[in-house]
């Protein structure tokens, strides 16, 4: 059986795969003015990269998630982003959850390293949620650029989660 926190960031992941089917890499590439001149594809990349970082570290004990390789394929193909998250996916269905592990301060001053402790888990919770919020920016993107989204995208499967269960208790109610 697959644990929560990995199972959410699996759906998480597979919202992107499932918005990628339907984007042209010209729609995916493209800067959109009123989000930061920022792209789908921008965010995209930034979203699998820091999984990609992850994944490692939770090999290693130690994640860095600016250690990032701001690969330009990720950010422009939408296909190879997909198997990009397909990949994750796989890799996560995998992971071994009850680890400790250290994380790299992002805060930290410039000529200054600092770790700080963390856990599998707890690294889980913040990929899911950074994941839903970077949806969030490349849905608006994508709505700009007159794209609709598929069902659901960008929800957090805990939001999901309670939709589902008000929908069977005002069913129940009737």
């Amino acid at each position: 059986m697959i644990k929560p926190g990995i199972r959410d960031n699996v759906a998480a992941l597979r919202q992107g795969v499932e918005l990628l089917a339907g984007l042209s890499p010209d729609a995916y590439a493209r800067r959109t003015p009123a989000c930061f001149n920022s792209s789908a594809g921008g965010h995209m990349r930034h979203v699998i990269e820091h999984y990609l970082g992850f994944l490692q570290g939770a090999e290693t004990g130690e994640i860095d998630y600016e250690a990032r390789a701001r690969d330009p394929l990720i950010e422009s193909d939408p296909r190879y982003a997909a198997a990009q998250l397909e990949a994750i996916g796989e890799r996560l269905e995998r992971l071994e959850a009850d680890r400790e592990v250290r994380v790299r301060a992002e805060c930290a001053p410039a000529e200054t390293v600092m770790w700080g402790g963390s856990s599998v888990v707890r690294e889980l919770e913040f990929l899911l949620s950074h994941t839903v919020h970077h949806y969030a920016l490349i849905g608006v993107i994508c709505q700009l650029g007159g794209h609709k989204l598929p069902k659901d995208f960008g929800m957090a499967p805990s939001t999901l989660r309670y939709l589902q269960a008000q929908a069977v208790a005002s069913s129940c109610a009737r």
